[in-house]
């Protein structure tokens, strides 16, 4: 495990995208698991200003969003695929065929989630998979809890995360109790892992990933401990419990 820290949100993002850029002007072809929320927001910025201004290319590139909000319509701007045209894919020259979100009708059925992993397994699997982590240690939306969905599944989403993702909509009462997400077994299935963390209220969920040799189901990001090549950057504030 890699542990990159920087002063601020500015150079986590940047460091972060440098490492995209790389794989992407290595492996023009590759395999992106894209995350969605505030936290890769300035990755996502420093790599439009980089297509936009250095040529970066991305006509080649596939990408696998890890999550959605089950029934809200893509069109509606609180889904996570409104978002990533939003603030990414509508700024770049991918292909909109080649992104890919869970899909979020509300009769979404356990085959649907089944053929997203099979989907990602048939285009030879992420490549590299960037992440975020919640105040709680959740990952995607695999919160804590006694067992863990191994593939992509329906989730309850806990009170705690409804609280956190309340800000993005008018009312509590308008966030969605369930989601579609990638499971652990998918995410660890990836080749590389990013996982971006800024602000103080993440520093204890870092504190306890970096310090604790242990893998709990109640701490989801521990699971990262078992895969091969992660790289986790995180500014001051999310490293302040660490020292």
């Amino acid at each position: 495990m890699k542990i990159i820290v920087r002063k601020n949100y500015e150079e986590v993002s940047i460091e972060a995208a440098n490492i995209f850029e790389r794989e992407i002007r290595e492996n023009p072809n590759t395999v992106l698991g894209m995350a969605t929320g505030s936290t890769p927001i300035g990755m996502s910025k420093e790599l439009i200003r980089r297509h936009k201004e250095e040529g970066l290319d991305f006509s080649g590139v596939l990408t696998f969003n890890l999550d959605e909000y089950l029934g809200l319509h893509e069109d509606n701007e609180n889904s996570y695929r409104y978002f990533m045209d939003n603030e990414f894919f509508n700024h770049i020259n991918i292909l909109k065929e080649n992104t890919h979100v869970p899909k979020s009708d509300i009769d979404v059925l356990d085959e649907t989630c089944s053929q997203y992993d099979d989907m990602i397994f048939k285009a030879g699997g992420v490549r590299l998979q960037v992440l975020g982590v919640g105040s709680n240690g959740h990952i995607a939306f695999n919160e804590p809890a006694e067992r863990l969905n191994a593939y992509t599944s329906i989730v309850d989403l806990t009170e705690e995360t409804i609280k956190d993702n309340s800000r993005f909509f008018d009312s509590m009462d308008q966030v969605p109790k369930k989601a579609v997400s990638m499971g652990m077994g998918s995410i660890l299935k990836s080749e590389k892992i990013v996982l971006i963390a800024t602000g103080k209220n993440k520093a204890q969920a870092i504190a306890k990933l970096i310090k604790d040799p242990y893998i709990s189901t109640h701490l989801p990001v521990s699971f990262l401990l078992a895969h091969r090549d992660v790289t986790i950057i995180c500014d001051k504030d999310a490293y302040s419990l660490v020292e």
